[in-house]
C-alpha cells in the first residue's frame, strides 16, 4: 500500500523513487512539474535539507522562488507562445507610447517586460507546485525574514523550503542514481 502522504502509516512500505513519483501523481495536478521543483530544491538544499530564503547565483542573492522560476523558465512555454507574448508586449508598448525610437533599445525594453511577465506567472506555478509538495508531506514551507520567522508570508519574509527526512535521503544520498546493467555479449542485443 502506497502512502498517501509521508505521515507514518503502519501498513505502508518504505518509500523509494518510484513511490515518490506515484505519490506526486496522486497529489498533484502537474506531477512532472512538481517533481522538477522538488529536484531543484533538493539540489540546492543544505545538509539539514532546507533551501532559502535566498539563493546565491552568479554573484547575486535572489529569493528562492525567483531562482526556481528562472531555472524552470526554459520550460515556460513553446516558441510560438513566446513569440505571441513578444508581439502582444510590443503592441501594448507601442499603443502606450512607451517604446523607444531606437530599435535596439526597443528590443531590450520588450525583452525586459517579457522576462518580467514570464517570471510573474512562473512564480505562481512554482508556488502551486510547492503547495502540492507540502500537501504530499514531501516538503515543509515557512517564511523567514526581517522581523520574525513565521508560517505566513508578508512583512518582508521570504519562503524557506525544507525537505522531509525521507525525501532528503532519497534525493541527496545517491546522486546520480545508478542501476546495474548487464552488458550484452558482442553481437547480441539485449534490452531491459
Amino acid at each position: 500500500m502506497l502512502q498517501t502522504s509521508l505521515i507514518a502509516d503502519p501498513d505502508a512500505g518504505p518509500l523509494d523513487m518510484p513511490g515518490v513519483v506515484e505519490l506526486l501523481a496522486q497529489s498533484s495536478s502537474r506531477p512532472r512539474y512538481a517533481y522538477m521543483v522538488l529536484d531543484l530544491i533538493a539540489k540546492i538544499a543544505g545538509a539539514d535539507g532546507s533551501a532559502g530564503p535566498l539563493v546565491f547565483h552568479d554573484g547575486h542573492a535572489i529569493p528562492i522562488r525567483e531562482w526556481l522560476c528562472d531555472a524552470l523558465s526554459p520550460m515556460a512555454g513553446s516558441f510560438p507562445r513566446r513569440l505571441a507574448l513578444v508581439a502582444r508586449v510590443r503592441e501594448e508598448m507601442t499603443n502606450a507610447g512607451s517604446l523607444p525610437a531606437d530599435p535596439r533599445a526597443a528590443d531590450r525594453e520588450i525583452d525586459s517586460e517579457v522576462r518580467a511577465r514570464v517570471r510573474a506567472s512562473g512564480k505562481t506555478n512554482v508556488s502551486r507546485a510547492v503547495s502540492d509538495l507540502v500537501r504530499a508531506g514531501m516538503l515543509h514551507r515557512h517564511y523567514q525574514g526581517y522581523r520574525v520567522d513565521h508560517h505566513n508570508r508578508g512583512g518582508q519574509r521570504q519562503a524557506v523550503y525544507t525537505l522531509s527526512p525521507i525525501v532528503r535521503k532519497l534525493f541527496q544520498a545517491g546522486r546520480p542514481l545508478t542501476v546495474p546493467v548487464k552488458l550484452p555479449q558482442q553481437g547480441a542485443l539485449a534490452f531491459g
